[in-house]
């Protein structure tokens, strides 16, 4: 299974720990701070005046075309080049940092390529210490690019291992009792202001690589064709999907909000329990039958 955008979501997430560990000292930090040994093409102010933060909200200014609702031109010529960072980096400026909203796989590039230089090891080996390795997640494929893992797409997760990321936001940052997020975090993309311009989907907003639904009190990680991990707080809810095909966002938070018909935790059900996971465990085999392998697609 993979869920290419919602890596997006992983890699800020990862940021945030490199900040919680004090690695990176503010997310107004200038990104060029980092490739100082690199000289961008056509440099000017505004350039010099992209953030991590910029980064993180899809606000950095740089010229791309990648539609959320048609082809990703600029990432297929950024994926075909030799070197992704100095493509990014040397892409001309469309707006201002923070001025507006623009769908931008460079923006989470650059990220990884920020988590390897401030924690000197692979963006994958960072996960596994700092995020996987504490929620118990141990099986999953991270694609490699020119120097640096891919920030924006190529990371595959088993579903209840996508679960776990959503519970940690649902918890707001903490997992058994450790605090593996900084204060405040994860509870940012529920407030997220930055409206996202869709023609479909008028209330989407964006905030922290996180795409929202504030009016319907629900913030999701988005992969390619409704790879979706949804959390709602309000609800202490953490819904995830695998589908193969697009999805109204809208409609699924009000498909699974409106499932809820109790205020209070349902008593527990060891019987119903043991019949859920024998179920699972017969898909699970099923598929693996069919495809021959066990390997995360």
């Amino acid at each position: 299974m993979r869920h290419p955008s919602a890596a997006k979501s992983i890699i800020g997430t990862l940021i945030a720990i490199t900040y919680k560990d004090g690695l990176l000292d503010n997310f107004d930090h200038r990104v060029l701070d980092f490739f100082a040994e690199r000289t961008p093409a056509e440099l000017d102010d505004k350039k010099r005046a992209i953030t991590v933060q910029n980064l993180l909200d899809m606000t950095s200014g740089l010229d791309w075309t990648e539609p959320l609702d048609g082809r990703p031109e600029t990432s297929r010529k950024m994926v075909n080049s030799r070197d992704w960072i100095k493509f990014i980096l040397d892409r001309p400026m469309a707006n201002a940092p923070g001025e507006t909203f623009n769908y931008n796989s460079g923006n989470s590039q650059l990220l990884s390529a920020i988590i390897t230089k401030l924690t000197e090891t692979d963006v994958a080996d960072y996960a596994t210490a700092k995020l996987f390795g504490p929620l118990g997640i141990s099986t999953f494929s991270w694609a490699g690019a020119p120097k640096f893992r891919t920030g924006g797409f190529g990371l595959a997760m088993l579903p209840r291992d996508m679960a776990k990321i959503g519970y940690l936001y649902l918890r707001n940052g903490e997992w058994e009792g450790q605090q593996l997020l900084p204060s405040g975090w994860a509870d940012k993309p529920l407030h997220a202001t930055i409206d996202m311009k869709l023609r479909v989907e008028h209330d989407l907003r964006y905030s922290n690589s996180f795409w929202a639904l504030p009016n319907k009190h629900v913030f999701m990680a988005v992969g390619y064709h409704c790879q979706l991990i949804m959390v709602f707080p309000n609800l202490d809810i953490v819904a995830v999907t695998t589908a193969r095909d697009f999805c109204p966002f809208s409609r699924m938070a009000d498909f699974i909000s409106g499932a809820v018909t109790s205020e209070t935790a349902l008593p527990p059900d060891p019987a119903g329990a043991e019949l859920l996971e024998a179920a699972i465990r017969k898909i699970s085999a099923h598929k693996a039958a069919e495809s021959g392998s066990t390997e995360l697609r």
